[in-house]
């Protein structure tokens, strides 16, 4: 088949350009462009464009990718635990971030110096600029940076200190 020889390096190159943004193979992109080409040709004949077509073709079989990605939970036969990513209900989510939040900003407040300050300005709602937390603590804008380094590693050996390695679910010692 000519079409077939004369579409494959276009399909090489657009399935290797898109398959990694949306989670798949190149290899399992092109098979599924060539297996809907081999469809439609079936049905209604080769495609008037067939460079336009399977530019088009390419981007649906991803665009399908993606939907089917949000929407698989990947099985866990060893999984323990609750789910706690996007497979958890909303509701357990909800908790969960909220928890974590409420334990971010206990540790943070207990950080010396002026790290409650900063950091608590930077995890504002507000959305502040550097400039505006500069301005708001008395703070040169260039040294917003290393002093933020300096609190997130404080922060970092603080919860690393008080987290405690996770047990398995539902087993007994």
């Amino acid at each position: 088949m000519d079409l077939l020889e004369k579409l494959r390096p276009l399909l090489a190159a657009e399935a290797a350009a898109e398959a990694y943004g949306a989670g798949i193979e190149p290899a399992e992109l092109e098979q599924a462009v060539w297996l809907r080409l081999l469809e439609r040709t079936h049905e209604e004949g080769p495609p008037p464009e067939p460079a336009t077509w399977l530019r088009g073709a390419v981007r649906a079989e991803v665009r399908g990718a993606r939907r089917r990605a949000r929407r698989e939970v990947p099985y866990d036969p060893v999984g323990d635990g609750p789910p706690s990513g996007p497979e958890a209900r909303p509701a357990e989510q909800a908790v969960l971030a909220a928890e974590t939040g409420r334990a971010l900003r206990a540790a943070v407040r207990r950080l010396p110096g002026r790290c409650p300050l900063l950091l608590g300005a930077l995890l504002s709602r507000a959305d502040l600029t550097y400039r505006e937390i500069a301005g708001e603590l008395g703070m040169s804008q260039g040294s917003l940076g290393p002093v933020r380094s300096r609190c997130l590693g404080c922060l970092r050996r603080m919860l690393t200190a008080e987290i405690a390695a996770p047990e398995l679910w539902g087993k007994e010692r």
